[in-house]
């Protein structure tokens, strides 16, 4: 019954003698279902970047380096070789990697609570000195595997399993905008936020992750985007609403753009 079906719908997929096949998924990325949480843009922004890898003929000499938190599934979904980094330490762990083999294209997969609380350092460093890897950022305003605790990006007034009442800048301070503080820096050649909320704002985080892949390509220093996603899971929302809070909520403490960028 189950093969039966899954011929229909292949049937139905493939285009007709009169139909132009407009959209497919990308090679890198590995045909399987994906577990994430429904409403997680995790699985959009694998997309994203496995067509990037794709279209910039960069999978047979791509390492990917993941951290621990729902970022480590990179390993699962994007065709390639990849090194799995203690939690924090993916910057770090690249940084090696790009020295021992500079023939390889190099990018980190990392979330928020990971790069921008414990590898706050090694990422910071790792940009000043302009080392030629690509990193994606995904900041969701939340630990989301370990258990939904507060980020340094978690939002004034949102509520955390560590912050139950919700953050006070009097006591944790104000969100880290980690896109804004890594484009100070004078190793860092690409540094850019962006959504995947919308169509419009899909198609401008594929120019921005392009570019960052680009950066180290023509060697010009360190790339980073900065993806703003939901975790529908920890936020106790439903899959609509979440992706309504990242316009509503999070776009205005993070806006979007390209806040360096560094020519050829």
């Amino acid at each position: 019954m189950n093969v039966a079906c899954d011929i229909e719908l292949q049937r139905k997929l493939t285009p007709g003698p009169d139909e132009t096949l407009v959209f497919d998924a990308p090679k890198s990325l590995v045909d399987t279902p994906m577990h994430f949480c429904p409403g997680c843009q995790h699985g959009l922004i694998h997309r994203i970047v496995a067509r990037t890898l794709d279209d910039m003929g960069l999978q047979e000499r791509a390492i990917a380096v993941g951290s621990v938190g729902c970022s480590v599934f990179v390993y699962r979904y994007i065709s390639m070789d990849c090194v799995e980094a203690p939690h924090g330490r993916a910057t770090a762990v690249a940084t090696g990697v790009k020295r021992a083999r500079p023939g390889n294209f190099v990018y980190t997969f990392q979330g928020d609570g990971d790069l921008a609380a414990i590898g706050t350092a090694e990422a910071i460093h790792a940009a000043n000195r302009g080392e030629r890897i690509s990193v994606i950022f995904v900041n969701n305003t939340t630990y989301g595997m370990t258990g939904g605790q507060m980020a340094p990006t978690t939002l004034l007034g949102q509520k955390t399993t560590t912050c139950v009442k919700g953050r006070e800048r009097e006591t944790a301070g104000a969100p880290i905008r980690m896109a804004e503080l890594m484009a100070q820096l004078d190793g860092v050649a690409f540094s850019a936020r962006v959504a995947v909320n919308s169509v419009k704002n899909i198609r401008k985080a594929e120019k921005a992750v392009r570019r960052a892949f680009e950066v180290q390509e023509q060697g010009l220093g360190f790339g980073f985007v900065e993806f703003l996603s939901t975790c529908p899971t920890n936020w106790r929302l439903d899959p609509i609403k979440a992706n309504e809070r990242v316009e509503t909520e999070m776009i205005p403490c993070f806006p979007l753009g390209v806040f360096k960028e560094m020519g050829e």
